[in-house]
């Protein structure tokens, strides 16, 4: 029988391609260091008979509190090989979130850097569960009973095998819960299989490209995980992958230039500030072939810019998913320039492309409520919007331990046994069958005059004014109308000009927009993982608290 573990895939190729460098990284004495792909399975190794010696078990849930290095990629596949579930939590989401996050859980051991469990010291109720917990470098006092893993320079050779270390799963088993960064609701913990992880894998290898002929930069450390097991050697950036609009975009193009990297997935917002330095400098990234991101719309002007600054032949790809459901489809920037740019211009949202093979995906007739079955749904037509839906071998059963979530975000399919995810997106198709976003579906305004689908309609206000918009409700004597809120600080002036631009795109677009409703945020707020997904839940409490009379 096959062996589903998404770490058999990563020993399987660390053997294959042993001798190859695997990893390139800085250790904490700023030094230039690297791992061959043999390397990375000894260490691997090492830390499977520690974590087994020390009693982590097969179903075990193990928190991951480590910064992205090769002690992060070895031991969560360390973890898969010994069966138990990793749990993944991005720590920029904010201490209380955090603390939430790991106390639902309840995880039985946990792997994290010093600073981790001092605050654990601190926090010990949100630790209850815990009876192990490992430690990288650094110092812990000893009365924490904290037991140390070694440091990838630390390790000896070791000879063993790797085929009896590596517990048999099916590919249904529960294989790590990723959290979502909670940047349009509640962060909550989807549960991932090994047959998901392992489909992900072939599905990147397929549609990417991705392998061995190239190296990759992956600025989200699960994304070096694949990367490895396809062989792909991989350079670490030096960034937070928590703060990727803090990256230092000087240090992001040297990486690129010293490493001939290849093949990178990053934020739209990392890609953006690395295009503005680089087009400034006059700096080419010639060795960049494949330009990933995701997890915002890309804009038409990013896509231009990224094609000035890399070769003619390497293009900007934009996949399109959600934690719960990725990848699901793709869109070429080379596309978009060519055929779909014009329309968001003029509000008809954002092309995020063609649905791959693995995946079927529908629109239907908005619900405000849980759909027992999809025989209760209704599908929609070409260019009719709606709500999104998928089905495919990526998408996720469930959320850990939240039954109402689960049951409203899943929609079954009883005579063909298949589960269909609602990604709370609405969209249409066209007549290519191209799927196209038009904002999620908590934000939509329904004013009276017809329904606004901010993302869509904030892309013409976007260009006309050259600055970042958002288009969020709020209710007024029973009934919602639009606030169109401009990022930025301007003069009395400048303010005059730009609600000018903007009640001359409402009037074209038909929105009932009025001086008032024109407003001025200097800030806008942001998701943590992307810093591009603006918040409109914090923008609509702005605007409350400043009980404007519109």
């Amino acid at each position: 029988m096959e062996n589903h573990n998404v770490a058999y895939n990563f020993f399987r190729t660390t053997e294959l391609f042993s001798d190859n460098d695997a990893l390139f990284y800085t250790n904490k004495f700023s030094l230039s260091k690297s791992l061959s792909f043999g390397e990375l399975a000894k260490i691997a190794n090492t830390y499977i008979r520690d974590f087994r010696k020390n009693g982590v078990k097969r179903g075990d849930k193990v928190l991951f509190m480590l910064r992205y290095s090769p002690e992060f990629i070895c031991s969560v596949f360390a973890i898969f090989a010994i069966g138990a579930v990793p749990v993944l939590i991005d720590p920029g989401m904010g201490l209380s979130r955090l603390l939430h996050c790991i106390s639902h859980t309840s995880p039985k051991a946990m792997i994290g850097i010093p600073i981790v469990h001092w605050i654990r010291l601190f926090k010990k109720s949100y630790f209850r569960s815990l009876n192990l917990s490992f430690s990288t470098r650094g110092f812990i006092p000893p009365f924490l009973n904290i037991i140390s893993i070694p440091a990838p320079d630390e390790i000896i050779k070791d000879e063993k095998s790797f085929g009896d270390e590596v517990e048999f799963m099916e590919d249904t088993d529960l294989a790590a819960i990723v959290f979502t960064t909670g940047s349009t609701g509640p962060a909550k913990g989807v549960e991932y299989t090994h047959g998901i992880f392992n489909t992900q894998l072939n599905m990147i290898k397929r549609y990417y490209d991705a392998g061995p002929h190239h190296k990759d930069m992956p600025c989200f450390p699960l994304f070096a995980m694949f990367s490895i097991c396809l062989g792909m050697p991989c350079v670490i950036p030096d960034i937070d992958p928590s703060r990727p609009a803090k990256a230092n975009p000087q240090k992001i193009a040297e990486t690129i230039i010293k490493h001939n990297v290849t093949f990178s997935f990053a934020s739209p917002t990392l890609w953006q500030n690395l295009a503005d330095y680089c087009i400034k400098n006059k700096i080419k990234l010639d060795s960049l072939k494949k330009i990933l991101m995701a997890g915002a719309p890309v804009p038409a002007k990013l896509h231009r810019e990224l094609k000035e600054i890399i070769s003619e032949d390497a293009e900007t790809l934009v996949p399109y998913g959600a934690t719960e459901a990725l990848p699901i489809a793709n869109f070429t920037g080379s596309e978009m320039l060519l055929e779909t740019a014009d329309l968001t211009r003029r509000a008809k949202g954002y092309c995020v492309g063609y649905p791959f093979e693995e995946c079927e995906i529908r629109i239907i007739k908005p619900e405000t409520g849980k759909i027992n079955d999809i025989s209760e749904t209704k599908q929609l037509k070409t260019y009719e919007i709606g709500e999104i839906i998928v089905k495919g071998p990526v998408v996720t059963k469930a959320y850990y331990g939240l039954q109402d979530a689960t049951e409203f975000a899943k929609i079954a399919d009883k005579k063909k046994g298949q589960l269909w995810h609602r990604m709370g997106d609405m969209g249409y198709f066209d007549e290519k069958g191209r799927l196209w976003f038009c904002g999620r579906k908590n934000h939509i305004v329904n004013t009276k005059n017809g329904i606004i689908y901010p993302a869509a309609m904030e892309a013409p206000f976007n260009i006309a004014i050259g600055r970042r918009t958002a288009i969020v409700g709020y209710s007024k004597n029973g009934e919602e109308i639009a606030i169109l809120v401009v990022e930025g600080k301007y003069s009395p002036n400048e303010l005059k000009e730009i609600r000018e631009k903007a009640l001359k795109i409402a009037e074209e677009l038909n929105i009932d927009l009025r001086f008032s409703q024109i407003q001025i945020m200097k800030k806008f707020p942001v998701d943590i993982r992307h810093n591009a997904k603006i918040s409109r839940e914090k923008i609509r409490e702005y605007i409350s608290k400043i009980n404007m009379n519109f």
